[in-house]
């Protein structure tokens, strides 16, 4: 029997699997992840009759073909997420805690499976996901150095960016196994100062890059910013796109980042208002997310005027 853990390599993800192992370790099984938008993972899984499959954080509806293949194999899959999730299939070898709601991370739903374990990390995970409101209602009544946790979570995150795993600071494989040894976050950052150090390091210097950003369309309700073509770009687009939301929370935001001659987008929907960004994005050919938060993998520059103007009347 074999068994693989396929994850995100956001911080939803991660951290999703790091709760996960603490409380049910399985040091055998085979990580599959891969950058952020690498989300068609299961692809990668070759099963047979018995093997166990945990899925965290990426689309059913994406994975979909590949996940009725692994059942069908005999196989048994765990999956838990919080993305479109149409057609989920009914098998007896399928466990699914699955919400899609706008106000829900992967990680808070592995949360509620554990009965708040390991709350801390949930909450970390959700800050790194943007939704600080969430995280801090999580952590109501606990002793948590909530700052902390939330800069850890947003730099979690902000290592899954890139066109590919070489712009990335860690693997996520790699940073989760940097984690995982650890029952709380707080223990992590007295413990493994170095890795924490080095994406702070590395956030730091990208921001200030992207605080430069070219606007491409600016109005009460929405922005629309374009980044240089190179690593540091496209490892603070999705953060750089979260910290703008949280500054302008009735506005939305959209995050073009130039690989060549085509673009890669980011959108987030007003915080005020957490709907709209995955229907915008799947009006495009490799778009897909959710409501709150969605994105474009490649982008066209001829398309970019029609984005624009998809954006604006979307928001």
């Amino acid at each position: 029997m074999a068994a693989f853990d396929v994850f995100n390599g956001d911080a939803d993800g991660v951290i999703s699997l790091v709760q996960m192992r603490r409380a049910d370790p399985r040091p055998e099984a085979k990580l599959i992840t891969g950058r952020k938008r690498d989300i068609n993972l299961l692809k990668r899984v070759k099963t047979k009759a018995g093997d166990q499959v945990t899925v965290l954080d990426i689309s059913l509806r994406s994975n979909l073909d590949d996940l009725n293949r692994i059942l069908t194999s005999g196989a048994s899959v765990f999956y838990a997420d919080h993305h479109n999730a149409d057609g989920q299939p009914e098998h007896d070898n399928l466990q699914a805690c699955i919400d899609v709601s706008p106000e829900v991370c992967t990680a808070l739903i592995i949360d509620d499976c554990l009965e708040g374990a390991y709350r801390a990390w949930a909450v970390t995970a959700a800050f790194g996901d943007n939704f600080p409101k969430i995280a801090k209602a999580k952590a109501a009544g606990l002793d948590l150095p909530l700052e902390q946790l939330e800069r850890l979570g947003m730099l979690v995150n902000y290592n899954g960016y890139g066109a590919d795993t070489s712009d990335l600071h860690f693997h996520p494989a790699d940073l989760y196994k940097a984690l995982a040894p650890f029952d709380t976050p707080m223990e992590f950052l007295e413990g493994n100062k170095e890795v924490y150090q080095k994406l702070d390091d590395g956030y730091e210097s990208d921001l200030s890059a992207a605080k430069s950003a070219k606007v491409l369309d600016e109005s009460v309700k929405g922005l629309v910013i374009e980044l240089a073509d190179d690593a540091s770009s496209r490892r603070i687009s999705g953060v750089y796109g979260n910290q703008l939301a949280q500054e302008n929370p009735g506005r939305a935001h959209a995050v073009l980042t130039r690989t060549g001659e085509n673009y890669l987008v980011s959108v987030r929907a007003p915080l005020s208002n957490r709907t709209g960004a995955d229907k915008l994005c799947l009006q495009f050919e490799t778009g897909g997310g959710r409501a709150a938060a969605a994105g474009i993998n490649v982008l066209p520059e001829r398309d970019v005027d029609r984005f624009i103007d998809a954006f604006i009347g979307a928001f």
